[in-house]
């Protein structure tokens, strides 16, 4: 959980006025109602991300310490905006403008890992999504989220979750008809 403090730093007019814009538009529904407040709420989950990498310290790691980087943060919307795609640390780093080597240091010190095991983990948390909330099948996931075949989806899917793709699916819609009672 984030928490965004609107009486703190340079936006923070901006921010309470957006909050009570939203409270406005929520409250009277007019035509487009519901883009404005989609908008709206993608901007200040924007703000409150900055604010919160803001006070991180130097030392921390992971995805969000590696937005703070400014070639680090441009390979992550690469990778986040398109996981499919048969990426390779060369490619990633002429994306950014550096060389492989700088690249992958700089990636790893700032995220925790290299740039291929996070796209890996990237990969299969997307699919595990998709198969808790989608009808395709296991194949048509694996393809979407950059894996060639259903075999190598499934071994890497069952390594990182510890379960096959078909029964973490499963776990899922038991647990959606268990909420669903009660």
């Amino acid at each position: 959980m984030l928490r965004l403090n609107a009486r703190e730093g340079a936006g923070g007019a901006w921010i309470g006025d957006s909050f009570r814009r939203a409270a406005e538009e929520f409250t009277t529904g007019g035509a487009g109602s519901t883009t404005v407040l989609s908008k709206l709420a993608e901007l200040l989950f924007v703000e409150a991300v900055r604010r919160y990498l803001a006070t991180l310290p130097e030392a921390q790691t992971g995805w969000l310490a590696g937005l703070r980087d400014a070639k680090v943060g441009k390979a992550l919307a690469v990778l986040h905006t398109r996981p499919a795609h048969a990426w390779t640390t060369d490619e990633l780093a002429q994306a950014v403008g550096m060389s492989r080597s700088a690249f992958a240091e700089r990636f790893t010190s700032l995220v925790g890992m290299p740039p291929m095991r996070y796209l890996t983990r990237w990969r299969l948390q997307l699919s595990a999504v998709r198969l808790r909330e989608s009808p395709r099948s296991l194949g048509q996931i694996a393809y979407e989220v950059g894996y060639e075949s259903e075999a190598a989806f499934s071994r890497a899917f069952k390594s990182t979750f510890g379960t096959t793709p078909g029964d973490w699916r499963q776990q899922g819609q038991i647990q959606r008809r268990k909420r669903v009672r009660t």
